[in-house]
């Protein structure tokens, strides 16, 4: 800062001759220049001088009124809506004529004046920024993701803009035509054949619930799936970004060798150690996944917005395909905390489906299902087993129930068979349906339903 200069004495960022050379653009070209301009979602908080601010708005005006535009009739029209003094007057708009010289120039005269908007924009977000963190009202780390939040808006100013309805009509057109009907995985494949038959694969930007019971395996069938994308199981590998709420990284990590290593965790803890042959089966498991890029965050408790800020930097350093959380009922959202659970968890729900549509990436977060599953009879459960199940069922594209019969069997015949059944039960951009699946107990794996495995033998489990 310059020794004497206060920051409120500043004259914020701006360019006169910037907007009125839009101003003149638009008096001497009225319909050409306006739709420049709009294109560019110049808007009359865009000017910062107040006069440019309400004659851009009469223009606006005049344009929707579909009134022709001429210099006569914009000034009886300024004149009529008793603006002409605020503006100007006619000299002012002789003047900014005068002041350009070609029309044809105004679209970079509306990309210097957006730049300036963004500049106060960011300037004003900052101060707001500043003023809460010297009131201590609010945690720092909520402040911290708000500010990126605002910040992350700015830089994605003015790069959205709605296509042509035409292009998009051709652009679906030729993705239809170039689709192969012999290709089965549309999206991120899951690595399960059954389920990719169904889904097409896990597509962009949807939400999928998987939700479980307790000891069903919902945590091994994300990890598997989260493996199989990495890899590229039956599909094209992606990165993979895992949020663990409730396992380490480490613990995650060793699930996932012994698993993809087909060998039983419990081998360590028992004391019997690995044989010759599994521990080259374990050897070959590490250089496997090392060649996947997976990043697991295991940071416990985190707020719904950072997980987005999190989520959003991943996506811009790794360029990640797929997001797993685990599970939904352990992330918070202190905005919403003193509103009761079940308003949280909505704000919560909903702040997952915008990440899912903000990074262009499925996101697949694991649920709990409330004990009614239980109680009634069959212990299938149903949609309205989730857990303040009306915002989540609302927000997801996708929701699986899983669910293992022989689980809730009594005796011997308790965990007497493999099979599990993923009951896909909400699918907003296709049908529902079951996949069989193979859950092998022993080192914690879904696998594609064969054959045999209905003639299961007891005693393999």
């Amino acid at each position: 800062m310059i020794p004497g200069e206060s920051a409120g004495l500043r004259i914020p960022p701006h360019s006169e001759d910037a907007e009125r050379g839009v101003l003149g653009s638009i008096l001497l070209d009225p319909a050409g220049s306006l739709d420049k301009c709009l294109a560019k979602r110049l808007g009359p908080d865009s000017f910062y001088d107040r006069r440019h601010q309400a004659l851009y708005e009469q223009l606006l005006d005049m344009s929707q009124a579909n009134v022709p535009m001429d210099a006569l009739t914009i000034g009886e029209w300024l004149k009529n809506k008793n603006t002409l003094d605020k503006v100007g007057g006619y000299d002012y708009l002789v003047q900014l004529q005068d002041s350009t010289l070609v029309p044809a120039h105004v679209e970079f005269y509306c990309d210097l004046v957006m730049e300036k908007k963004l500049y106060r924009t960011l300037i004003e977000k900052s101060s707001e920024s500043i003023d809460k963190a010297y009131k201590g009202e609010e945690e720092a780390a909520h402040l911290i993701n708000a500010a990126q939040e605002e910040l992350f808006a700015l830089s994605a100013h003015g790069a959205e803009k709605i296509p042509d309805w035409k292009d998009s009509v051709r652009e679906a057109f030729i993705e239809i035509e170039n689709t192969d009907p012999t290709q089965v995985v549309t999206g991120v494949t899951s690595g399960l054949t059954d389920l990719n038959k169904l889904t097409g694969g896990l597509q962009k930007t949807d939400m999928i619930v998987l939700a479980a019971r307790p000891a069903m395996g919902k945590t091994s069938l994300a990890l598997n799936i989260a493996e199989n994308a990495a890899l590229g199981t039956k599909g094209d590998p992606v990165p993979v970004a895992v949020f663990s709420l409730e396992m380490s990284r480490e613990q995650l990590v060793k699930r996932m060798l012994f698993s993809n290593a087909r060998i039983g965790a419990y081998k360590l803890k028992d004391g019997r150690g690995m044989t010759k042959d599994e521990h080259g089966r374990l050897t070959r498991a590490v250089d496997q996944l090392s060649k996947a890029k997976i990043y697991i965050d295991d940071t416990p408790g985190l707020e719904a917005v950072e997980m987005r800020s999190r989520a959003r930097r991943l996506k811009e350093r790794y360029g990640i395909g797929l997001v797993v959380i685990d599970y939904l009922q352990l992330m918070n959202y202190s905005k919403f905390a003193n509103d009761g659970r079940q308003r949280e968890t909505m704000a919560i729900s909903g702040a997952v489906k915008a990440m899912a549509k903000e990074l262009d990436v499925p996101v697949i977060v694991l649920s709990q299902l409330s004990r009614a599953a239980e109680s009634t009879g069959d212990n299938i459960p149903k949609l309205s087993h989730l857990r303040d199940s009306g915002a989540i069922e609302q927000d997801a594209d996708m929701v699986w129930l899983l669910y293992r019969p022989s689980y809730y069997a009594k005796g011997d015949d308790r965990n007497s068979d493999n099979l599990a059944v993923l009951d896909v039960a909400k699918y907003r951009h296709g049908a529902t349906g079951e996949v069989k699946l193979s859950f092998i107990r022993e080192y914690t794996r879904f696998e594609d339903r064969a054959e045999f495995d209905d003639q299961f033998d007891p005693g393999e489990s």
